[in-house]
């Protein structure tokens, strides 16, 4: 996680950079404040590697002497299978098909979202697979 933090930290000092050249040089507010925000999600994402790197076990990516093979092995614990998904995908298409359409289409859409999140959520607190 080091080299990641390293590699963000020094991405947002790039985009610094540029956003201070582009605003300098061009006088276009939108484009230098996307660029500014952009410098926050990288210095926030680099920040946040880099404090946790300190917190945890050194990993394979961290030591240059490293091979493939070091990494492997279990990476988490995946949901076999899930309907969820499908529940927020089609509640997510339908809020959006209302921004075009009308907003009365978000009286079928939240229902759909809120059953994909509360499922998704307590997914593992019922059925089969409750004590996993």
């Amino acid at each position: 996680m080091k080299i990641q933090g390293k590699m963000f930290i020094w991405l947002s000092v790039f985009i610094l950079a540029m956003a201070i050249l582009y605003g300098v040089w061009s006088k276009e507010p939108v484009g230098t404040t996307a660029l500014f925000l952009a410098f926050g999600l990288a210095i926030m994402i680099g920040y946040y590697l880099a404090f946790t790197a300190k917190r945890v076990d050194a990993m394979a990516q961290d030591d240059k002497e490293a091979d493939v093979a070091d990494e492997a092995g279990e990476v988490g614990f995946f949901a076999p299978h899930s309907w969820q998904p499908l529940s927020l995908a089609v509640g997510g298409a339908l809020a959006f098909l209302a921004i075009a359409m009308g907003w009365w289409l978000l009286y079928f859409s939240a229902p759909l979202i809120l059953v994909g999140i509360f499922g998704w959520v307590f997914e593992f607190y019922r059925g089969e697979n409750q004590n996993q």
